[in-house]
């Protein structure tokens, strides 16, 4: 799995776009790194830029957009409602695939070296990057901001880690830069019914993992033994919020940074903001999702919200996306559009995917004389049809009368369901992509030696992988199957037939797929290798069909015509 990195630089600039233009345009220039999202707020006076690419292309794509932005902000000049203390105020590394967080605070480290021995910028190291704990929290690091960034670089104690310790010309124009890996964070505003700042803010300090200082029933600020007063933490962990008010939508906000969505929920954030709000009076009218957001979290996010309504969690991705959307209001303020907004989809999404054709599409595409798609995809596809109708089965039982008592069993079957459907349909182009590896393979030169070796072992891994991914399709029947039993044995009765045809598909699926792996082990000169995976191959078909011919009897059983 290659590794892939994703940045997400803030520049203090959201009004000019000629300057951001500027910006984006020094990390495009960069090859090996895909611009994903520029997201300019005029009130904040600050953009929010996302990157993905390899690890050493994003670090020159970073240090490029810092040293443009160097060139092209002054923030003696610069005004905005966001915390800020540079021009580029913060340059993350966050993991996305193939790379670990200490690889990526590695990153942070190198390029906080180059900024500050290139550019003269003072750097501060956070978050996973830190080298004390006091500056892992990017708030106490920014504390002072730019106006206080003179007495803080003065202070012994808040040496940068990189660069100059000195408030010079140079600094004074460039203000300081604070590099680190962290998590995927979640930027998002909550859109509120009212233009009053401070009762935005005042829940936004409820709910925040920081909470407020506590005070008694007086109103006086509590202290402990030592004197010094006491925090009340807030409501949901992991989250930083503040409360603002945006003149361009006329409305105060609370502003969150979701820092580890696996703790705090959307969802759960969401009902939490929303209960505080009407505790003061007020209503959350929608939200505003700043930047990227992980396909995970809003698929959580659907289940959340569709729990909530009684119904099964076990949906497909496309309706838990528009159940958390519409939930959230995440398309009040402009339209929430997924191929954009979801860092997923805008890293792995590809044009031309054999699943993104119509059924005519994929069937014409299937008849004609190209060569792929074909027995090996049509497997794969046959196998995902089986696991849909697994979860169809299941989401037709959770919550029906007489049957309520198998919601917990339906609802873990038609999550399970969705999940191997998945897994499925990106078989179906593994499989088209593994056949033309093996043609590409088998056209490379062979004219010398060097040339005939390098090209046996390029065709010895090309026809390896175009086993396996049929194998695996083999491999993922009898999990599928598992479902169809139990929506068989306890599913509605009135979908019988249903369950039948699901575990019909699997029987295609698997020998389709077995099919598949045989005629690759004859291009395998490894013959141990090729008769191991042939053997496990016929084990997993016979343990399969002899599970799937005892559930297709009861299936025939129930569904015979009694007259």
């Amino acid at each position: 799995m290659p590794a892939i990195v994703e940045c997400v630089p803030n520049f203090s600039e959201g009004r000019d776009a000629a300057v951001i233009a500027r910006i984006t345009g020094a990390i495009a220039a960069v090859p090996g790194v895909t611009l994903l999202d520029t997201d300019p707020g005029v009130a904040t006076n600050r953009t929010v830029v996302t990157f993905t690419g390899d690890p050493d292309s994003v670090v020159e794509a970073a240090f490029q957009a810092i040293k443009t932005a160097a060139e092209a902000i002054d923030m003696r000049r610069h005004q905005g409602e966001h915390a800020r203390m540079g021009a580029t105020d913060v340059c993350p590394f966050v993991p996305v695939s193939g790379i670990s967080m200490e690889e990526c605070a590695a990153l942070a480290e190198r390029l906080g070296e180059r900024v500050g021995r290139e550019l003269e910028i003072p750097v501060y190291l956070y978050e996973r990057a830190a080298r004390t704990p006091e500056r892992r929290n990017l708030a106490e690091v920014r504390a002072g901001e730019y106006e206080g960034l003179g007495r803080k670089l003065a202070d012994p104690a808040w040496k940068p880690d990189f660069g100059p310790a000195a408030f010079g010309e140079r600094q004074q124009r460039t203000g300081a830069t604070v590099i680190g890996a962290r998590p995927f964070l979640i930027a998002w505003n909550f859109n509120l019914n009212t233009r009053d700042a401070a009762r935005a803010h005042d829940v936004a300090i409820t709910v925040r993992e920081k909470g407020r200082w506590a005070k008694d029933g007086q109103g006086r600020l509590l202290k402990d033994a030592t004197g010094n007063k006491v925090r009340q933490p807030g409501l949901l962990p992991a989250t930083k919020c503040v409360g603002w008010y945006i003149p361009e939508f006329r409305r105060a906000q609370i502003s969150m940074n979701l820092t580890d969505h696996t703790v705090t929920p959307l969802g759960v954030a969401f009902d939490t903001v929303e209960e505080e709000a009407r505790k003061a009076g007020l209503r959350v009218t929608g939200a505003e999702v700043v930047g990227l957001v992980p396909l995970d979290a809003l698929l959580e996010a659907g289940r959340h919200f569709l729990r909530k309504q009684g119904r099964c969690p076990g949906a497909s991705a496309a309706d838990l996306l528009e159940c958390a959307v519409q939930s959230m209001g995440l398309s009040e303020l402009a339209p929430f559009r997924p191929e954009e907004k979801v860092i997923d989809y805008r890293v792995t999404r590809r044009s031309g995917r054999l699943v993104d054709l119509t059924l005519t599409g994929f069937a014409d595409l299937l008849a004609s004389e190209a060569p792929a798609p074909g027995g090996g995809s049509t497997a794969a596809l046959c196998g995902a049809l089986g696991a849909a109708l697994a979860a169809m089965v299941a989401n037709l039982t959770h919550g029906k009368k007489g049957l309520s008592q198998h919601d917990a069993e339906m609802e873990s079957v038609a999550l399970r369901g969705q999940e191997l459907k998945t897994r499925f349909l990106g078989l179906i182009d593994a499989d088209t992509d593994a056949f033309a590896a093996v043609m590409a393979a088998m056209k490379l030169p062979k004219a010398s030696a060097e040339e005939k070796a390098a090209r046996a072992t390029a065709l010895e891994e090309a026809n390896r992988r175009a086993t396996l991914i049929p194998f695996q399709v083999v491999e993922a029947c009898a999990p599928v199957l598992e479902l169809v039993r139990a929506v068989v044995e306890r599913g509605n009765p009135n979908s019988l037939s249903d369950a039948g045809v699901a575990a019909l598909c699997l029987g295609t699926a698997c020998d389709g797929a077995a099919f598949n792996v045989r005629i690759n082990l004859a291009g395998i000169t490894d013959k141990a290798w090729a008769a191991e995976m042939d053997a496990r191959t016929t084990a997993l078909q016979q343990a399969f069909h002899a599970q799937r011919s005892a559930l297709l009897a009861v299936v025939e059983e129930r569904l015979a015509f009694r007259g």
